[in-house]
């Protein structure tokens, strides 16, 4: 894919051409990548040695997820499952952050990860679009390939607003205290990058805006998130 890409927008989309540059060989990349599996594993057995064995369930189906994700024979990133992936990827990381804290499995942070999960979602989302014709070329039918842009672009708006939505109904629900709600401000970013995709869809060139705007809800939701539960009375997430 990285090969065919010419209408990458560096540095968020197309790869790092490391390959195509000749700054690394396929199979130094390859050594490279072995190298950080082991390393992350190694981590993950010396935190699973000091906090408890449920760990090791989390860090398995994050591996998996890694390898499934482009790997044959699943490579469920060309099956339109790659959204599925990176949402699961990184809600494993907000309940294998608080396990490590907790020291044992609890239903809150996989709920309350949602809306953080969904938001980096959008991140590899948005940034399928300057990326399209290299990847339909390659068979990496993933939804923006297979929609037209312009309605592909409504598929942003679409997990920003399940986003929204499972916050809003966590704290309807009292699984997150009313002052969550501050991290809405988080979506902002977000909501403007929709508006920008839906009227660029056609001319991905010109996301680069939006794409930092994904990137920034990203980090700002859960931020804010974070702050509204530290500052609660009696907190008991």
């Amino acid at each position: 894919t990285d090969a065919r890409n010419t209408g990458r927008i560096f540095p968020f989309t197309g790869g790092s051409r490391f390959i195509q540059n000749g700054v690394l060989t396929p199979n130094q990349v390859k050594i490279y990548a072995i190298l950080l599996f082991l390393s992350v594993i190694a981590g993950g057995l010396w935190l699973i040695s000091v906090r408890g064995n449920g760990l090791f369930w989390i860090g398995l189906l994050g591996l998996l997820i890694g390898w499934a994700y482009s790997a044959p024979p699943l490579k469920l990133n060309s099956r339109g499952l790659g959204e599925a992936c990176v949402a699961a990827g990184f809600l494993l990381i907000v309940a294998g952050a608080d396990f490590v804290q907790r020291g044992s499995l609890h239903l809150s942070p996989w709920l309350m990860g949602l809306p953080y999960a969904l938001l980096v979602t959008n991140i590899l989302y948005i940034n399928q679009f300057p990326d399209r014709e290299a990847d339909a070329a390659a068979g990496k039918r993933h939804w923006v390939v297979r929609l037209t842009p312009a309605r592909a672009a409504y598929g942003y708006g679409l997990i920003l607003g399940l986003a929204v939505l499972t916050l809003i109904t966590l704290v309807a629900t009292a699984w997150l205290p009313l002052p969550a709600l501050v991290s809405l401000l988080g979506f902002i970013p977000a909501v403007a990058a929709a508006r920008q995709l839906v009227a660029m869809a056609d001319t991905p060139a010109h996301l680069a805006p939006a794409i930092k705007q994904t990137i920034a809800a990203a980090h700002l939701q859960p931020l804010l998130l974070a702050v509204s539960l530290w500052l609660s009375p009696a907190s008991p997430w």
